[in-house]
């Protein structure tokens, strides 16, 4: 029998005290509702960051695109509920759930027949694979029309809450899979950039994912969603076990990824990109996994937030909140998984928090420029972050940090002149 190994047992512990002291806390009303949506908010803003942590942070790869993954699994997730509870169909659950299937299983198949095309460019991969996901997109639209009345009458026939906690867990996944699949296709040509040019592109696409929502209603066909408006009527069902359990998970994955031989191939691109490829890794393949694996986090974290409060609106995904997981992970420490965590707790406490509630009445706004200050400091006295390579001991010892410059390539070796030794010689 394997023996557990003692961080392991100490993170183990460690989660259930956490989970149930914050399930008593809200049981006995110790912790009112205004708190308790707060500590929800940093779970989920922990998941997005982990997820950008890896692309950034582990991978090298500057993006400003995370918000925009956010936003498409907080409507695609909000969507398939508000169908259920509202309007009483499955079918929003069923075209999710075709299409990430139907879609995958394009990409798949595509990517076996294009490795065996040699000389391909990246734009050409990228048409061929959005005309085939566009045919399968609407093939799965008219299976999951076809399906409808069979499986919404068989949700129904399972007790209400139970059949809500399965629509509910079914679009977290697939909302997180369909932000994973948008994210490889925009991965295709914009990955071939360099670092600068690839933040400026998923900038881009943040507003266009905004432009988009502010057009649902009519560009799109959901009515539903009605665009700028805001989308209202969504269940209120993201409970601190659902979010602290994907909290988790999100951990436990990044955690297991890095300690693998995929997670050093990608913490390899980070450090030289060059010396990488000569080794023989493919350094296109593990940018799009990493840049895949993090927008999973985002859409799974989106589908969560969705459901928090019961509304959405397209400015909460414009592309000035797109720095706020960019921010908590720098603030929270390049690389260290321990940090983003802990910064994203703390960006919800002090920012919607208490900035919120003591700053004077009218001046709420300010909270804005307080922050930024704080975060200035920060900075400056701490430039490596909350806890710069700190990790706990679950991770530590496993992960490897930012590279640093080794002291003695700095330091002239003593062998060398130096001023001191020149001036001697001239008296001599």
């Amino acid at each position: 029998m394997k023996k557990i190994q003692r961080g392991t047992l100490i993170f183990g512990i460690g989660i259930i005290v956490v989970f149930v002291a914050i399930q008593l806390l809200v049981q006995f009303k110790i912790l009112n509702s205004f708190w308790f949506t707060i500590i929800r908010l940093g779970a989920v803003m922990a998941i997005v960051s982990l997820g950008l942590n890896l692309i950034y942070g582990f991978n090298g790869q500057f993006s400003l695109g995370q918000w925009a993954f956010y936003a498409i699994g907080a409507y695609a997730s909000a969507d398939a509920t508000y169908r259920w509870t509202q309007l009483h169909s499955a079918l929003g659950i069923l075209v999710l759930l075709f299409a990430v299937v139907l879609s995958g299983l394009g990409i798949l198949l595509i990517g076996r027949w294009i490795s065996r095309i040699r000389g391909m460019d990246a734009l050409s991969q990228f048409a061929l694979y959005l005309i085939a996901i566009a045919l399968l997109t609407w093939m799965a639209l008219l299976v999951a029309k076809t399906l409808d009345a069979p499986v919404t009458a068989l949700l129904n026939a399972i007790p209400p809450n139970i059949s809500l906690q399965i629509v509910f867990f079914l679009s977290i996944i697939l909302a997180g899979l369909i932000a994973a699949e948008v994210s490889f296709l925009f991965g295709l040509p914009v990955l071939t950039l360099g670092s600068d040019y690839f933040g400026i592109a998923t900038l881009g696409l943040t507003i266009i994912v905004k432009v988009l929502l502010d057009n649902s209603d009519t560009m799109l066909g959901f009515p539903e969603m009605k665009g700028a408006r805001g989308m209202i009527g969504i269940p209120k069902i993201t409970t601190w076990f659902w979010v602290f359990s994907f909290l988790v998970l999100a951990i436990v994955i990044t955690r297991n990824l890095l300690l693998s031989s995929y997670g050093r191939a990608i913490i390899s691109v980070r450090e030289d990109e060059v010396a990488a490829k000569a080794m023989g890794i493919d350094i296109a393949f593990y940018k799009n996994l990493t840049f895949v694996i993090g927008s999973f986090f985002a859409g799974a974290a989106g589908a969560l937030y969705a459901h928090i409060n019961g509304f959405l609106h397209p400015n909460t995904f414009n592309f000035i909140k797109s720095f706020d997981p960019l921010i908590i992970v720098v603030f929270g420490g390049l690389g260290s998984v321990t940090g983003t965590v802990a910064a994203s707790f703390a960006w919800a406490l002090v920012l919607e928090g208490f900035l919120r509630l003591w700053l004077p009445q009218g001046f709420e706004t300010w909270r804005f420029v307080v922050y930024p200050l704080l975060l200035l400091i920060m900075m400056l006295l701490k430039p490596n972050g909350l806890l710069g390579s700190y990790e706990i001991a679950y991770l530590r010892d496993h992960i490897p940090s930012l590279r640093k410059k080794d002291k003695a390539q700095i330091q002239p070796p003593s062998t060398y002149p130096t001023a001191a030794t020149d001036a001697q010689e001239v008296k001599s």
